[in-house]
């Protein structure tokens, strides 16, 4: 028994080391951010590709980001962010760290939260986070939980799946910068969403895990609806940044879904056996064609 013991005070010191590894690591990449967002500011480029590094954020977003809020009044720091994970690697992670940003995320995995809330820090920060799975029936009350202000800094969508109804469904808060993962391998033109499934799981609708989310065009033309302008999106082909037509100013670009669409590289696509095909270009939408999908502006189902 006392070996045991022995043994599991070792492995819980051990953990503790490893997390302080980890805590002294991410000090060192935010220092890095800071290095960097500092450089981009000497910047007079509209394009965002331009200013795209990676500290917390998938790709390039956190260096966009850190463009926009120095580029257009931001009232109040406050970011609401969806589809986030751990929170290991999202949008607004360098905000809440760097920036001090209040914060409100959500994930459907209720593993992925406890993760989070146990991280070291969680604590040290104002953020709250939910586990529940994100329907358009229930994401205003969801989002009525966070306290936060109708004027909203920044709000990201990351669903891959009802990211469209998601979306139009919120209309208690008025984000001043909203970002909005697109589905690249709709092309630039169609205006197309997946049908609403309030059950759907991107994992499961197609074997190919492509068959999700929205068009470039289908979100712009939504934001528009709700008084944003798209100013851009990231190299890597996935997300769309819009500013609130209030505070858009010449720092950024006004530019149409068509200007701002970016192919995407990365292949993610898999076969029957969930095997990673890597295939790119044309032969992805091949693999999805003919599945049917909702125009968004006529209203109507159509074929992929």
């Amino acid at each position: 028994m006392n070996l045991v013991k022995k043994v599991i005070v070792k492995l819980k010191l051990a953990l503790a080391t490893i997390l302080k590894i980890d805590e002294r690591f991410d000090e060192v990449k935010i220092n890095q951010g800071i290095i960097l967002a500092t450089l981009n500011q000497n910047k007079s480029s509209k394009n965002l590709h331009e200013y795209e590094f990676k500290v917390f954020s998938q790709w390039g977003e956190d260096g966009i980001i850190q463009h926009l809020i120095n580029s257009i009044e931001i009232k109040n720091k406050t970011f609401i962010e969806f589809g986030i994970e751990d929170f290991s690697e999202s949008n607004c992670r360098f905000l809440l760290m760097k920036d001090d940003w209040k914060g409100f995320v959500i994930d459907g995995s209720t593993s992925n939260i406890k993760k989070l809330k146990s991280s070291y820090f969680y604590w040290k920060h104002h953020l709250h986070a939910v586990d529940a799975f994100i329907t358009k029936e229930n994401i205003e009350s969801i989002l009525a939980t966070s306290g936060f202000e109708e004027d909203l800094g920044l709000l990201s969508i990351d669903l891959d799946g009802n990211d469209f109804f998601i979306l139009e469904a919120i209309n208690s808060y008025k984000p001043r910068i909203l970002i909005c993962e697109y589905n690249p391998i709709f092309g630039a033109n169609r205006k197309i969403a997946i049908p609403y499934q309030p059950d759907f799981q991107r994992t499961t609708a197609h074997h190919s895990n492509l068959y999700w989310g929205a068009s470039l065009a289908a979100m712009t033309y939504l934001a528009e609806m709700k008084g944003y302008t798209l100013v851009g999106t990231n190299s890597a082909g996935n997300n769309a940044f819009y500013i609130r037509n209030d505070l858009l100013n010449d720092r950024v670009a006004l530019l149409t879904a068509e200007s701002a669409y970016s192919p995407s590289n990365y292949r993610e696509s898999r076969d029957e056996s969930g095997n990673l095909t890597h295939i790119t270009a044309e032969k992805r939408l091949d693999v999805i064609r003919g599945l049917p999908v909702y125009e968004v502006e006529k209203e109507i189902i159509e074929q992929l």
